[in-house]
């Protein structure tokens, strides 16, 4: 049976979380703490927890600062977030830390329940909405794609240069004849700001420049 830990400080939730986690027929073995200075004491008994509901507003230590404590001490454990705070940085530093998942406190329960589930079988639930928070962020820090305003032509032949074709083939790939593909060449290299082959690949492999689009 999954041992289930609920860090909660409010008395009423907490109670009612755990009462919904040990009904039948979807049972947990539940253990429920005010603060994370008591889950972390309790860490040396034998039985960790496979999953933890962890608060983020929470006397003495916050969740946030908790995770690391928790998982440094029990590193198999998946940590779910529940929580009524729904703002982009606790939600970047609660992932940042270590949390497996992200939910709210105005989820169902039966969500809850499922999403603990999903945990325990590797998977990292979170709220729609929370979830899609973490990809408009996620996505605000990968770095731009870089536009050297190469051409359709420029492209295909910087792809075949890519996968290792030599000169004459380039040309038959692209339907170039051999002089227009040598001059399409050299207008990669003078765009891409390169000298030669190899550095004109390098460049385009490590921008991600001729990925399919």
């Amino acid at each position: 049976m999954p041992h289930i830990w609920i860090i909660e400080d409010n008395a009423a939730f907490r109670r009612g979380t755990e009462r919904a986690l040990t009904m039948k027929p979807h049972a947990h073995e539940v253990r429920a703490f005010m603060s994370c200075e008591d889950a972390i004491e309790a860490l040396h008994c034998p039985h960790l927890p496979d999953v933890i509901l962890l608060d983020v507003g929470l006397p003495g230590m916050d969740g946030i600062e908790g995770i690391t404590h928790l998982k440094s001490r029990a590193p198999a454990a998946s940590i779910l977030i529940l929580t009524v705070f729904e703002d982009d940085d606790k939600i970047f530093r609660a992932i940042c830390a270590g949390a497996s998942g992200y939910l709210l406190k105005s989820e169902p329960m039966a969500q809850v329940i499922t999403s603990i589930d999903q945990a325990i079988a590797g998977g990292s639930p979170m709220n729609p909405r929370i979830a899609t928070r973490v990809l408009a962020m996620f996505a605000q820090l990968a770095p731009a794609k870089k536009d050297y305003g190469l051409d359709e032509r420029e492209q295909a032949v910087l792809k075949c240069m890519v996968a290792g074709m030599p000169r004459k083939q380039i040309a038959e790939a692209t339907s170039l004849n051999p002089h227009t593909a040598d001059y399409v060449t050299r207008s990669i290299y003078r765009k891409l700001h390169v000298n030669c082959a190899t550095a004109a690949v390098s460049k385009a492999v490590a921008e991600r420049l001729v990925e399919d689009r």
